[in-house]
C-alpha cells in the first residue's frame, strides 16, 4: 500500500503539470490565448493509450522484470523530459515546447499503463478497493505541486530552474520503483506483438462470451457520464450563479480537494467491508444524489456556504467514493496475464465521456438552463445503475 502511494503520485504528477504549471508558464511568457488553447490538443495519448499498451504486456527488462522496469524507464524520462522542457523559450521555441509537452504526455500516459497494471497484480481481489482509493488519493495530492508549490517558486526563481524542481518530485517515485518487488507472473507472458494485441481481447471475449463482454464495456462507459458532464463547466456555472473568482478560488480548491481525499479514504476502508459488488450499489447512488446539490445551488443564488456543501458532497461522493469503487472495478475486471492492456483499453473507454460527451454540455445548457441541465445530467446516471444487477449483483459481494 505504501508502494501504491508513491506510485499514485508520481502517476498524477505529469498530467498537472500539463494541465497547471504548462499553462501558467506560457501565459505569464505572452502567449496569447488561441495558441494556449490549442496546447490542449497534447493530451491526447491519454485516450488512446491503449494502442500502445500490448507492447507493456510482451516485453521485459532483464534486470528488473516487466512491470518495475517500464516504471523506472517512464519515470527516469519524465524526470528529464520536464526539466529540459523549463529550459525552452515559450516566445521563439513554441513548436518545441509542444513537441515536448506531447512527449511528456506520451510517457505519462505509458507510465499510467504500467502502475495501473502492477497494482492490479500486486494486490488480491479483496483489497483492490483499499489500494485504488489510495492511489486515487495520492493522484490528486501530486496536483498540489505544479498547482501550487511551482507557481510560488515562480515568482522566486527562474522558470528553468522552477521545472527542474517540480521534475525532482518524480524522483520518490522511481526510488521506489527501485526498491519494490516485480509482481508475480500468472501463467506465461504473451510471447509475440500479435499475442500480446489479439490474446487480451479473445480472453475478455472467450470469459463469458460477447454479452457479457458488452454489458461490461457498456457499464464502464455509462457509470460516470452524468457524474462527468455535471462537473464539465462547474467554472462557468459557478461565475453564472453570481461567485467571485476569489471565491471560487477558495472554496473550491480547499474544499473539493480535501473531501474527495476524504470519500477516498472512506470509501477504500468501507469497500473492504462492503466488497467492490456492494460499493457500487451504494457509492453509485451516493454519487448520483450529489448532483442535485448543484441544482440547488442554481435556483438558490450565490450563497457561500451552500456552495462549499455542494462542492463538498459531490467530491466526497464522486471524485471519493465512486472513482474508488469504479477503478476497483475495471481492476477486477483484467486478467492478470493481460493487465497492461485491458486496463488501458477500460480506462480509455471511461474518458470518452470526459473527452468528447462533455463537448455537448455547453450546448445542453443553452438549451435548457442551469437546473435542468443538471437534472438531465442525473437522469444521465440511471442506466449505469439499472445495468448492476448484471455487472455486479449485490448478492455477490465480491
Amino acid at each position: 500500500m505504501l508502494a501504491i502511494l508513491f506510485l499514485g503520485f508520481s502517476s498524477g504528477l505529469p498530467l498537472f503539470i500539463l494541465l497547471n504549471l504548462l499553462q501558467a508558464w506560457l501565459a505569464t511568457s505572452g502567449l496569447n490565448v488561441k495558441a494556449l488553447g490549442l496546447f490542449a490538443l497534447v493530451m491526447f495519448p491519454y485516450t488512446w493509450k491503449f494502442l500502445w499498451s500490448p507492447l507493456m504486456d510482451r516485453f521485459s527488462f532483464p534486470t528488473m522484470g516487466r512491470r518495475r522496469g517500464w516504471m523506472a524507464l517512464t519515470q527516469f524520462a519524465l524526470f528529464i523530459a520536464i526539466g529540459y522542457l523549463g529550459g525552452l523559450d515559450p516566445l521563439t521555441d513554441v513548436a518545441r515546447i509542444a513537441i515536448m509537452a506531447s512527449v511528456i504526455a506520451f510517457l505519462s500516459a505509458s507510465q499510467d499503463i504500467v502502475i495501473d497494471a502492477y497494482r492490479r497484480e500486486i494486490l488480491p481481489d479483496n483489497e483492490q478497493g483499499l489500494g485504488a482509493a489510495l492511489h486515487v488519493n495520492a493522484y490528486k495530492l501530486a496536483g498540489l505541486v505544479p498547482g501550487s508549490l511551482s507557481l510560488i517558486l515562480a515568482d522566486r526563481m527562474p522558470w528553468q530552474g522552477v521545472f527542474w524542481v517540480t521534475a525532482a518530485f518524480m524522483l520518490p517515485g522511481l526510488f521506489c520503483t527501485l526498491l519494490v518487488r516485480e509482481p508475480q507472473v500468472y501463467g506465461a507472458p504473451p510471447k509475440s506483438i500479435r499475442d500480446a494485441v489479439v490474446l487480451p481481447f479473445k480472453e475478455f471475449i472467450a470469459r463469458d462470451g460477447w454479452n457479457k463482454a458488452l454489458w461490461v464495456l457498456g457499464f464502464i462507459f455509462l457509470f460516470k457520464l452524468g457524474d462527468s458532464m455535471a462537473t464539465a463547466l462547474s467554472t462557468k456555472f459557478y461565475l453564472d450563479v453570481g461567485f467571485t473568482m476569489t471565491q471560487i478560488g477558495v472554496i473550491a480548491k480547499t474544499t473539493g480537494l480535501w473531501a474527495s481525499i476524504a470519500g477516498g479514504i472512506v470509501g477504500g476502508v468501507w469497500m473492504v467491508k462492503l466488497g467492490i459488488n456492494r460499493a457500487l450499489w451504494v457509492f453509485g447512488v451516493i454519487q448520483a444524489v450529489a448532483i442535485f446539490g448543484f441544482a440547488w445551488l442554481a435556483v438558490s443564488g450565490p450563497n457561500p456556504v451552500l456552495l462549499g456543501a455542494a462542492i463538498g458532497f459531490e467530491a466526497f461522493g464522486s471524485l471519493g467514493l465512486g472513482s474508488a469503487a469504479f477503478v476497483a472495478y475495471i481492476s477486477r475486471e483484467t486478467d492478470p496475464r493481460y493487465t497492461a492492456t485491458q486496463y488501458a483499453l477500460f480506462s480509455s473507454l471511461a474518458a470518452v465521456p470526459r473527452t468528447f460527451i462533455n463537448s455537448m454540455a455547453g450546448y445542453i445548457v443553452a438549451g435548457t438552463g442551469w437546473f435542468w441541465f443538471f437534472i438531465i445530467c442525473f437522469l444521465l446516471t440511471i442506466p449505469g445503475m439499472m445495468m448492476l444487477p448484471k455487472i455486479a449483483p449485490w448478492k455477490e459481494s465480491r
